[in-house]
């Protein structure tokens, strides 16, 4: 009985070995995340969401000479009509919930895998403007973000890969790739992540709107300015504009960069002439002399404004809809051939 044991378990082990071989195998003959992807071939179909692990082949691949950076409010810029009204070859790496950290990461390796960059269109949250934006804590979130997200792959990661999901994202490749899925996200980065647009209901935008108040709309125009003590505004410090500091050093002067605060409602930001707002402000006043010092031009949507106060051009506090996408994407081309924005008063140049 013992030495019946002692064959079924060596050839349990010896199934389970063999099993775990092919597996991994599989996921590293189908690279889902392009870890061997390098410059001058095709980055691999996009089969998942999470754009941490799936964005980098993009850069890699050196097929990209223009981005797109920033969070989910910088997502709906459609890097082919940026390609199109422009030049280059734009993609959009921006990422939803990303940090300023993983933000200057992104900028910090396309511009590694880009000998010649010609544009850097980098949309800036509020996130940008907080005192513990460094702290080690803020760097992340709880998506996961791969070691080779900030430097070059190494062997050990490929060990990575052994788990469910690794082999869940190459068995979609597969599939894809003999035609039975599409693709998650366009090969560009662009995804529409929102809701279809005939499924639009301003009842319920309202109510993501604001949530803090029952979903019921808020008085939000500008409060008299409340004094502030000089020494209180003079302690306001804003770390990780260090960080876009650094990053937009790196490129070289050719490059065209343009800084972004992207729309969003109003009720997403300080109020303005509030503590907070002055603050606020305040933040993207030192945004605007790094912008002047990096030969960069700024467009700042993050005010009260015509697009910011209309709750139907939102479907939540954040994220504004297609047309707001595709006005702000026709606004920076105009804006970045020499022209003006448009005459609401929406978008704010810094030149």
């Amino acid at each position: 009985m013992a030495k019946a044991w002692k064959a079924w378990s060596r050839w349990f082990l010896l199934a389970a070995a063999s099993f775990a071989l092919l597996t991994f195998g599989f996921v590293v003959a189908l690279d889902p995340f392009g870890m061997r992807v390098h410059a001058g071939q095709a980055a691999r179909p996009i089969m998942d969401i999470n754009q941490r692990y799936m964005y980098p082949q993009l850069v890699r691949s050196g097929a990209f000479d223009a981005a797109v950076v920033g969070t989910s409010t910088m997502r709906l810029i459609d890097p082919r009509a940026l390609s199109r009204d422009l030049g280059g070859h734009f993609a959009n790496l921006a990422m939803n919930a990303a940090t300023p950290w993983e933000q200057t990461q992104t900028a910090r390796l396309f511009r590694k895998h880009t000998p010649a960059p010609r544009w850097l269109i980098w949309g800036l949250d509020a996130n940008w403007c907080e005192p513990d934006a460094t702290d080690p804590a803020k760097r992340l979130t709880p998506r996961p973000v791969p070691a080779w997200f900030s430097r070059e792959v190494r062997w050990f990661d490929w060990l990575k890969l052994m788990n469910l999901t690794n082999l869940e994202i190459a068995g979609r490749l597969f599939a894809h790739r003999i035609g039975f899925e599409p693709e998650r996200i366009r090969g560009d980065g662009y995804e529409v992540f929102t809701p279809p647009e005939w499924s639009y209901d301003l009842a319920r935008a309202r109510g993501h709107i604001y949530m803090g108040n029952g979903g019921d709309p808020l008085d939000l125009s500008p409060l008299p300015t409340v004094p502030v003590p000089a020494a209180e505004s003079a302690a306001w410090r804003f770390p990780a504009l260090e960080w876009l500091d650094g990053a937009l050093g790196a490129y070289p002067p050719p490059t065209r960069l343009i800084l972004v605060m992207p729309p969003s409602h109003v009720a997403a930001f300080p109020r303005e002439g509030s503590v907070a707002g002055q603050r606020y402000g305040a933040c993207k006043a030192a945004i605007a002399a790094l912008a002047k010092r990096r030969g960069a031009t700024m467009v700042d949507y993050a005010h009260h404004s015509p697009v910011t106060t209309q709750d139907a051009n939102y479907w939540d506090a954040l994220h504004f809809r297609l047309p707001i996408a595709q006005r702000v994407e026709a606004e920076l081309v105009e804006i970045a051939k020499g022209g003006a924005p448009r005459p609401d008063g929406a978008a704010r140049v810094l030149r």
